[in-house]
C-alpha cells in the first residue's frame, strides 16, 4: 500500500512540473523533465536493435523525440506524457529505419513517372506498331529523354514495380500514413533557447540540414540531391549534428 502512496506522490509531482512547463517553458525544468523521462527514449531504442543499426544512434533519434514530445506536449489535453511520447519517439525511430532502407527504394515521385513511362510505352506501341524510342516517350510525357533513360534505370536497377507505399524490414506500410498528420508535421523546439542555442553553432550547410530534415521532415536522399552530395555525406551530418545536441543536452541537464 505504501509503495502505491508513493507511486502516486510521484506520478503528482511529475504532472506538476509537466503543468509548471507548459505555462513557463523554464529551460531548467525542461531539463529536468527530460532526465526524468529519458528512461523511455532508452527503452524504445532497446526494442529497435539488432535490425542493423547500432543503439546509440538509436538513442538518439529517440532523445530528440523525447525533446519533440515534450516541446508539444500540453497537458490539459488529458493525456499521460507518456502515452503521449511513446509514439513520437516510434514514429520518428520508424522514419530513421525507412530512411536507412530507401538507399535500395524509389522515391514516389520517381515511381508514379515509371508507370506514366509504362503507360506511354504501351500507348505508343499501338499507335507506331513498334516499341517507341526514349526520345518518342520524353516527347509524349513533357519530359526529356535523359529523364526517361534514368527513370527506366532506376527501376532496371531496384526491380520495383511500385512503391505507392513505402514498407519498411518488417513488412509494414510507412508509419507516416497512418498515425495522422500532426505526427509528421512536428516542430524542432521551436523558439526554445536550447535549439537556438546550438543551432548558432552550426554551419549554414549543418543549419539547412537540421531544418530539413526535423522541421520539414524531409528524407536523407532528397536532401543529399538538393545539395548535390552522397546520402552517405548527409547521413554522417545528421548523426554527427545528433551527437553534438545530445552533448550540449547533457551540459544543461
Amino acid at each position: 500500500m505504501s509503495d502505491q502512496v508513493e507511486v502516486n506522490k510521484k506520478d503528482q509531482h511529475e504532472d506538476s512540473m509537466l503543468a509548471e512547463y507548459c505555462k513557463t517553458r523554464d529551460i531548467e525544468l525542461r531539463n529536468q523533465l527530460v532526465g526524468k523521462y529519458l528512461y523511455i527514449a532508452e527503452i524504445i531504442a532497446k526494442k529497435f536493435t539488432n535490425r542493423g543499426i547500432e543503439y546509440d544512434d538509436l538513442f538518439q533519434v529517440a532523445s530528440l523525440a523525447l525533446l519533440k514530445a515534450l516541446e508539444r506536449y500540453d497537458i490539459t489535453k488529458g493525456f499521460k506524457f507518456s502515452s503521449y511520447a511513446t509514439p513520437t519517439i516510434v514514429g520518428e525511430i520508424k522514419n530513421y529505419f525507412r530512411d536507412k532502407s530507401r538507399i535500395i527504394r524509389l522515391p514516389r515521385k520517381e515511381s508514379e513517372f515509371i508507370k506514366k513511362i509504362e503507360n506511354a510505352k504501351s500507348y505508343l506501341l499501338n499507335q507506331f506498331g513498334r516499341s517507341p524510342t526514349p526520345d518518342e516517350i520524353g516527347e509524349y510525357l513533357g519530359i526529356t529523354s535523359e529523364q526517361v533513360l534514368e527513370l527506366m534505370e532506376s527501376n532496371y536497377s531496384t526491380k520495383t514495380a511500385s512503391l505507392d507505399f513505402y514498407i519498411d524490414n518488417e513488412g509494414e506500410t510507412d508509419l507516416m500514413a497512418v498515425i495522422g498528420n500532426e505526427e509528421k508535421n512536428y516542430r524542432l523546439i521551436e523558439d526554445r533557447d536550447f535549439i537556438e542555442r546550438v543551432m548558432s553553432t552550426l554551419s549554414e550547410q549543418e543549419r539547412k540540414v537540421i531544418i530539413e530534415r526535423f522541421y520539414k521532415g524531409r528524407s536523407q536522399r532528397e536532401i543529399s540531391e538538393e545539395m548535390g552530395v552522397s546520402q552517405m555525406y548527409v547521413s554522417r551530418m545528421e548523426r554527427r549534428l545528433l551527437e553534438k545536441f545530445r552533448r550540449q543536452l547533457k551540459k544543461d541537464m
